[in-house]
């Protein structure tokens, strides 16, 4: 039976899941982290896309995601296809690495945009990782909305998220992390 198509809608945020293959490990150490953020890094050359919220787990990620210029498929295909040849290619794999085609949902408000980030970033706290997002290393909320870190990554659109409060940026911020006290 064909795979239902997906809807992709240029300028739309998408909630992407992506799950290790029977929920093995898709990042064991740092440097798959690493190796994943150098493939975000290499394809933004050449299939543009936006993240507004990322949060890397131990066997699944999250990105809230947008492509203008390509699909949705397109862009998640070329990042699934070089993770899993790092993956297989590191650990002497064969075979899938990724359990099934990616989760997407459409987000189509501002308040989702909120609530999907808030929901990404919340993720390891959750799993009881950490105590609190903003100490979880793979995620976007230390780096870009609690600025921990000065690190620019060049695909980050943390406004779509933020432009849900008003005030100064600054302001955004502070009414970001309040929304994301449990």
């Amino acid at each position: 039976m064909a795979r239902k198509k997906r809807i992709w809608i240029p300028h739309r945020f998408y909630h992407i899941v992506c799950r290790g293959n029977r929920r093995d490990p898709l990042f064991r150490h740092a440097n798959d982290f690493q190796a994943f953020f150098h493939i975000l890094n290499q394809l933004y050359d050449k299939y543009p896309f936006e993240l507004a919220s990322y949060c890397l787990m131990t066997n699944h990620f999250h990105l809230q995601m947008r492509s203008q210029e390509h699909s949705i498929s397109k862009v998640m295909s070329l990042i699934n296809k070089r993770y899993a040849n790092y993956y297989n290619t590191r650990y002497r794999l064969t075979g899938h690495v990724f359990e099934k085609r990616f989760f997407d949902q459409m987000i189509d408000t501002k308040e989702g945009m909120l609530n999907v980030s808030r929901y990404i970033h919340l993720n390891p706290v959750e799993a009881k990782m950490i105590h609190r997002p903003e100490l979880y290393r793979w995620s976007s909320c230390p780096l870009f909305y609690y600025n921990h870190v000065s690190n620019q990554l060049v695909y980050m659109n943390i406004h779509s998220v933020l432009d849900y409060f008003t005030g100064t940026d600054e302001e955004k911020k502070k009414k970001y992390i309040e929304a994301m006290k449990l």
